[in-house]
Order: structure tokens, then C-alpha cells, then sequence
């Protein structure tokens, strides 16, 4: 569920830079590489790795370069009070990407503590889709400000 919901949130933005033909080419290709960084790193694991994680977090890492000031609805629960806050995309994806290193790297040190979790697919979808979502943008893939308000540059001429 929570990776459905992620790729809703992000998904469609991203979807709208690339195209769709591209979008799930681009999908497809941040998951193998997921997979390939996850089989590297736990060479001699038995346990199979199911889910669709590392391509979803491929998408996070293209969102997080394409609208790095896009505003995220968090909410944070104080007690049962729900306070619901806006944060930047890249303040609630890096601290995203942080987590998942922080516990990717523990999980090599205690295995018992944190498994049950595919982290280096997590980290080798994010940094795939961080590099790889400019080889895969149509036309109209430009930095956004947010999903809204193109960023703009210094050789744009303002028309109006």
C-alpha cells in the first residue's frame, strides 16, 4: 500500500516530464538496477526480493531533481493530534534517502536488527533514477519549481 501511494504522489509528475512509453521504460530500468545494487551488496542471500521498492524509489530520485522546491504534505502525529505541515521536495526526499542509507548500512552490521527490507534497493533506485531521468526526457522535460511553475533560466525571454 505504501508503495502504491508513493508512486501516486510522485509517479504522475514525474510521468508528465517523461511521457508515458517513457516513464515505464525509465521505471523498468531503475528496478533492475535496483535489483542489480541489492544482488551485489547481498551476494549470498537465499531470501528472494519481492516488490516494486527500488523502481518507486528510482522515481523519488527523478522527482527530487526535477522539483526539488515542490511543496510535500507531511503529516506528524503528536500523541493522537494529527499536524499536517508542507515541506520542499528535496528536504523530505534527501531525509528519505538518508534513512534508507542509515539503515541500509546497519542492516550490513546487524542483519537480525534490520531485515526483512530491501534498503540497497531503496538507495540503487533513488541514485538510478537521480542519474539516469535526463536520458529518458522528452521535450518538455525542463527543472520545475514546483509541478506547476517552470523554474526557468537566464536564456528564457519573458513574452508578456
Amino acid at each position: 500500500m505504501g508503495n502504491m501511494w508513493t508512486l501516486w504522489i510522485f509517479g504522475d509528475n514525474v510521468e508528465d516530464r517523461l511521457g508515458p512509453f517513457r516513464f515505464l521504460l525509465f521505471y523498468l530500468v531503475c528496478g533492475i538496477l535496483a535489483t542489480m545494487l541489492h544482488s551485489f551488496i547481498y551476494t549470498n542471500s537465499v531470501i528472494p526480493l519481492v516488490g516494486a521498492s527500488g523502481a518507486i524509489s528510482g522515481v523519488m530520485g527523478a522527482y527530487f531533481l526535477l522539483y526539488p522546491l515542490a511543496r510535500i504534505l507531511v503529516v506528524f502525529p503528536v500523541f493522537f493530534i494529527p499536524l499536517f505541515f508542507e515541506v520542499p521536495a528535496f528536504l523530505f526526499l534527501g531525509l528519505w534517502f538518508l534513512m534508507q542509507f542509515y539503515n541500509g548500512l546497519f542492516s550490513l552490521v546487524l542483519p537480525d536488527s534490520f531485515g526483512g527490507v530491501a534498503w540497497f534497493a531503496h538507495i540503487g533506485g533513488f541514485l538510478a533514477g537521480a542519474i539516469l531521468y535526463r536520458v529518458f526526457c522528452n521535450k518538455k522535460c525542463r527543472f520545475y519549481r514546483d509541478e506547476y511553475t517552470y523554474f526557468g533560466s537566464l536564456f528564457d525571454i519573458d513574452k508578456s
